[in-house]
């Protein structure tokens, strides 16, 4: 069977057996992340879902390796990340934080500062690269001369996504990419990025406490609670009849439901 034959797509990133610990000041230790094994495949969304506190945000941060896993290893197409160089993985794993953070300078600036970071020549206004960034994140190219800081905060978002596609990465990893938008402009986004993860062939990582949101774009949802994964699989079957305590207990609070259901 040839790889354009294949019911399946292939993984792209798979977490095995996956724990980080932190130490205080004291010399205690507090496990963050405890034994986290799935994987996430290429033209889907991999929704990470849990309260706040659960471990979310340290599980996203390991895959571009802005921590590094106490224990446990992560593949990257086959290729263990801790192999590869950072500022590599990085152009390969791209990541938009949850608050939109842009640097001094115009939209083009922005879109800019990866290709500076790494000592390499930026694409200019024009440019394919930075042509195909504007369109896939729905923005205009009026707004590339635009001070980047003046925009509201929906197009700061976008340029945030903007910025972390102008590499060509295989894998988008997204903290939280609408906790700070309005409900319209987070819908939007939302649809935006499921665009562009099936027209880009891309893997996509989503962390949110948002259900709504899971629900409305995920192919794949991975529960977490307390650094360990609870339950995981398909968003409509885990939504509708959890099998672990954790997830019913959480789909049972009140903001829950109002987010999942509205």
């Amino acid at each position: 069977m040839t790889e354009g034959e294949s019911i399946e797509q292939p993984e792209m990133v798979s977490m095995e057996q996956v724990g980080l610990i932190r130490h205080d000041r004291k010399g205690n230790v507090t496990a963050i992340l405890t034994e986290i094994s799935f994987s996430a495949r290429r033209r889907e969304i991999t929704a990470i879902v849990g309260p706040s506190g659960g471990g979310k945000s340290s599980l996203i941060r390991l895959i571009n390796r802005l921590d590094d896993p106490t224990t446990g290893r992560i593949i990257l197409a086959g290729e263990d990340i801790m192999r590869l160089d950072p500022l590599q993985l990085r152009r390969r794993v791209s990541m938009v934080l949850q608050k939109p953070f842009m640097f001094e300078g115009t939209v083009l600036d922005n879109l800019q500062r990866p290709f500076l970071f790494r000592s390499v020549p930026p694409p200019v206004e024009g440019s394919p690269e930075v042509r195909r960034a504007m369109e896939l994140a729905g923005l205009a190219a009026g707004l590339l001369t635009r001070d980047a800081r003046t925009l509201s905060l929906g197009e700061q978002q976008r340029v945030n996504l903007a910025r972390a596609l102008i590499t060509g990465p295989g894998v988008l990893l997204l903290d939280e990419p609408t906790s700070a938008l309005d409900r319209p402009t987070g819908d939007r986004l939302a649809g935006t990025i499921r665009e562009i993860c099936q027209s880009q062939g891309l893997c996509v990582i989503l962390v949110t406490h948002d259900l709504r949101l899971a629900e409305k774009t995920a192919d794949a949802l991975v529960y977490l609670e307390g650094g360990r994964i609870c339950e995981a699989g398909r968003p409509d079957a885990l939504l509708t009849d959890p099998a672990s305590p954790e997830l019913r207990r959480f789909l049972a609070e009140p903001d829950t439901k109002e987010r999942t259901h509205a």
